[in-house]
């Protein structure tokens, strides 16, 4: 598989686009998953003219509307020039399959950032750039690389990432309803994780030629909201038990009773994830099955990003 293409604020590269004229390289990014994705770098302030290092910015909340400007110098507004360069990028990022972020930042922090308004400041505001960014392009799995430190939210990116890069692939080949269907029986059980999947399904029981585009819109609308969740050890548990259903008539006794002793096991967090997926795979490599094969739920990104080994 060829690197997906990722947006990133630039200095968590390394780049030394700073305000101070320094960077935040970010060893996690530039290690890991820099070998798994094409990282595209980005630097609003640096775009719309701002020199380094420069004067510092922040966000003020003025009249119900919240302005990005100068700390020393309040008439310095920035505000419409980071939101036009959002505007401007927009053609040049429809094929990026995510994004990550810089915390904290006035352009590109995607929450909690601080909102002053008097004395006290607030963590309440979005970067200005961000937010125009997230507003142009509302599929795209966004995150900020404090929150990768998560466990649950680095898995739950990343897991965005892979399935709205197979969606793009998908549209690349030529969507047929076939396709559609097919691509949602593979991603089911990922959506059973997160949510009743019955709805989309029921969406897609009316797909034809004439209605595909929009139902196709419709469905990958509902699918990346839904896997915006962070999934929960019971519905794991619930996805794990669906799974073991396939193997009712091939397991003894003994079997069942083990993978019944790891799934709560993993619920109660002594073990990881992937034992419980690993000791479905060792039943599975025995007694195959073509949907449990084609499914993504064990296998939903490369093993060697090891991301189940911590959930």
């Amino acid at each position: 598989m060829k690197k997906i293409p990722i947006g990133i604020s630039s200095c968590l590269l390394g780049e030394t686009v700073r305000f101070d004229g320094g960077h935040k390289r970010d060893s996690y990014i530039v290690g890991t998953l820099a070998e798994y994705f094409d990282f595209q770098p980005f630097c609003p302030e640096v775009a719309i003219g701002l020199g380094i290092p420069r004067p510092t910015l922040h966000l003020v909340r003025s009249e119900q509307a919240i302005r990005c400007v100068g700390i020393k110098q309040p008439d310095n507004d920035v505000t419409d020039r980071l939101r036009n360069y959002a505007g401007q990028l927009k053609p040049s990022l429809v094929d990026l399959c995510g994004y990550i972020l810089k915390k904290d930042s006035p352009s590109c922090g995607m929450e909690r950032v601080k909102v002053f308004a008097g004395a006290q400041p607030k963590r309440e505001g979005v970067g200005i750039y961000a937010d125009e960014m997230m507003r142009n392009h509302p599929l795209l799995p966004v995150e900020e690389e404090g929150r990768l430190g998560d466990a649950g939210l680095r898995e739950n990116f990343i897991q965005r990432v892979y399935v709205l890069y197979r969606w793009k692939q998908m549209l690349a080949e030529g969507l047929t309803p076939h396709k559609l269907t097919t691509f949602h029986a593979r991603h089911k059980l990922i959506i059973m994780s997160h949510a009743d999947y019955r709805d989309m399904g029921q969406l897609l029981a009316g797909v034809t030629k004439e209605n595909l585009v929009l139902v196709a819109e419709q469905y990958i609308t509902q699918l990346m909201a839904v896997l915006k969740t962070v999934v929960k050890r019971p519905s794991h548990v619930n996805v794990l038990q669906h799974i073991q259903g396939y193997l009712k008539k091939e397991l003894d006794a003994d079997d069942k009773a083990e993978l019944c002793e790891v799934f709560e096991r993993y619920r109660s967090g002594e073990i990881p994830l992937i034992v419980p997926i690993t000791l479905l795979k060792h039943h599975f490599r025995k007694c195959p099955d073509a949907y449990i094969e084609d499914s993504y739920y064990m296998s939903p990104y490369p093993q060697e990003l090891r991301l189940i080994n911590q959930l």
